[in-house]
């Protein structure tokens, strides 16, 4: 129960400090993207000044297509259109332009946007502004005086539109305003445009009072300082749409393209190569591998409006839904976790978080958005609760027992020793191993002709190379003592073909050696040190590991006459004149392998009464 509560509360803590926001949007941008087309739009179509209608007009600059963008409402006003938003920034007039060149002017020029502001005046064209965001004051874009002299009763508020879009911290259009807050000076306030384009032509479509607070558009009351989640129809494209080239051709009153808007919105905006009024929406691909589609801000404008008019609102899920879903969620995870291994919990925590995007792609199909994110950060931590309640003292030795050995054996053989279940007595143990060891040839040669960093230096670089077969043979590096290196195998894991895996290992650190022998020409070119050749011996016999040392330090080691006689059977490679020397019982206790060897001697070593047997090994085969 108390796993439960913490879960939750964690939970909730995140679903109202919002630290996942953006992950949130990342999963609400994958719904948009699996869904597709939600609904076709009913009650705006985009008519766009796409490449081809600007290469029809190629001789015609954009900012002089008031005529054709004359023409184009007038034939659409013909086809009994709703209202018409034009989302263009009419900042200057073709008739400025004129003046400023003094070109002769005849009536045609002196009258170049009469058409336009003729079709102004009517009132069934909406124009765009934008929002200057200042540090004390906003300031407003608006369109050239002379075409707001055009509006009907230079009514700003009815027929000027806020073109600006709520955007979210990534960048994102995910969401819309009615009326965007304004910091304007007192004497501009009053007469100054209120409402976003979008919701501006929704209200204007249904004859609603443009100057209200709130309006009732269907079941739905919507409120001058609503900010919504915008009910995109589909992915860029989805916008019924028709080239303004089809509206201006000759006779297009007549076309059934054209009488199938009657009663409709119509925005008119560009969607040409090289315009910079695209924007980042749920569609645009933020994921891996997912492309980047950019949507036109005209498009973005009708669904807003189709937002708006269909009624089609996608809203959070309430909070009951939410907590219902966790207490579900967590209880059940909660529950398996006393029963499964980690690993186990780790399979039932994937499904869990699989379920919760389950869930937040079905409620979303039904315009619901359920935080996803949250619910998963709430079974993620029921899981590091759980499970970390549930550390026992074996599973805290386990730990001790991999920051131990991890400095001597490979990860793989850490990981062996801890599926045995069975860990090593530290306290020691005798068991059968094999030894090795190896040591430089001439090392003190080497180093009256180097200086002290110079010596660590090839040394470093030495023993990260001939170590690295001897831990993929599963060996432990027991230490190094000066230029030499003791690898024991067979242990802590006492793995049964121990020999062999010491004399893989072996061969291999004689390649390395031939190797690095051009390593220590090159740096050290021209300083006359010996070939760099090494000596290894090996034996297989009975040693005690275990943990030795004092209070303050302690290592894991192997001691005994088999530690000791692998030692001398290295020296023996000086006197052999060979590199890897193995005694006859290493030889005879590598199963698996075919051994071939060359000088076989019986000698006689220091501090032992009885000769041993010895054996160059000149190569292996498995």
């Amino acid at each position: 129960m108390l796993m439960l509560l913490l879960a939750m509360v964690l939970a909730e803590a995140a679903n109202h400090t919002q630290p996942l926001a953006n992950v949130e949007n990342l999963y609400t941008d994958l719904w948009h993207r699996v869904s597709g087309v939600r609904d076709a739009a009913q009650h705006v179509v985009l008519v766009v000044v796409d490449d081809q209608s600007l290469a029809q007009h190629g001789n015609d600059p954009l900012v002089f297509w008031t005529p054709l963008f004359a023409q184009a409402a007038s034939t659409l006003r013909e086809a009994g259109v709703a209202v018409i938003g034009m989302d263009f920034l009419f900042s200057i007039t073709p008739e400025n332009w004129i003046r400023k060149l003094d070109l002769p002017r005849n009536d045609s020029l002196r009258n170049y946007d009469l058409g336009f502001r003729q079709e102004l005046n009517k009132g069934e064209v909406v124009l765009a502004g934008a929002i200057t965001r200042g540090k004390n004051e906003d300031s407003l874009l608006l369109p050239h005086a002379d075409y707001l002299l055009s509006l009907p009763n230079m009514n700003l508020a009815a027929y000027v539109g806020l073109a600006d879009m709520v955007t979210d911290a990534d960048g994102g259009i995910r969401r819309y305003a009615i009326a965007p807050r304004l910091s304007l000076p007192k004497e501009l306030a009053g007469g100054a445009p209120q409402l976003t384009l979008g919701a501006l032509l929704a209200l204007r479509a249904t004859g609603l009072n443009t100057g209200a607070k709130e309006w009732q558009i269907g079941q739905r009351t919507i409120r001058a300082n609503d900010i919504n989640t915008i009910s995109f129809s589909g992915p860029p494209g989805a916008i019924p749409r028709l080239p303004i080239s089809q509206v201006l051709a000759a006779g297009a009153v007549n076309d059934p393209a054209m009488q199938a808007l009657r009663g409709k919105v119509v925005i008119i905006g560009g969607e040409y190569h090289g315009m910079n009024d695209v924007h980042y929406t749920p569609y645009s691909g933020r994921l891996v591998g997912t492309g980047v589609k950019l949507m036109t801000g005209a498009e973005i404008q009708a669904n807003i409006v189709e937002t708006l008019l269909a009624g089609k609102v996608t809203q959070p899920a309430p909070d009951w839904v939410r907590w219902l879903l966790l207490v579900i969620l967590i209880g059940l995870t909660v529950a398996l976790y006393q029963i499964v291994s980690p690993w186990a919990g780790l399979g039932v925590l994937a499904l869990g978080l699989l379920l919760c995007m389950t869930l937040g792609l079905a409620a979303f199909q039904g315009y619901w958005l359920l935080p996803v994110a949250y619910l998963q950060l709430g079974l993620a931590s029921t899981y590091v609760l759980a499970f970390g309640s549930r550390l026992t003292r074996e599973q805290r030795e386990q730990i001790r027992v991999r920051q131990m050995f991890g400095r001597y054996v490979s990860d793989s053989v850490v990981d062996t020793l801890l599926l045995s279940g069975k860990p090593p007595d530290l306290g020691g143990v005798s068991m059968q191993i094999t030894v090795l060891f190896s040591d430089i040839r001439n090392f003190t040669t080497i180093t009256e002709k180097l200086n002290a960093h110079e010596v660590v230096e090839f040394l470093n670089e030495y023993f990260e190379r001939a170590c690295a077969p001897v831990l993929e043979a599963g060996g432990t590096i027991d230490k190094f003592i000066g230029d030499a290196i003791m690898v024991q195998f067979g242990a802590p894991v006492a793995f049964p073909d121990h020999a062999a895996r010491a004399l893989r290992a072996a061969c291999r650190m004689r390649e390395v050696a031939q190797e690095f022998h051009g390593w220590m020409q090159q740096r050290f070119a021209g300083r006359n040190l010996p070939a760099f050749e090494v000596g290894i011996g090996i034996h297989t016999g009975e040693a005690v590991v275990g943990n030795l040392g004092c209070s303050k330090r302690t290592e894991f080691t192997a001691i005994g006459d088999t530690v000791n006689l692998a030692s001398r059977i290295e020296g023996e490679t000086v006197t052999l004149g060979c590199v890897i020397v193995a005694s006859v019982e290493t030889v005879r206790a590598a199963s698996g392998l075919t051994v071939t060897t060359g000088r076989n001697e019986v000698v006689s070593v220091k501090g032992r009464s009885q000769p041993i047997e010895i054996f160059e090994i000149v190569n292996i085969k498995e």
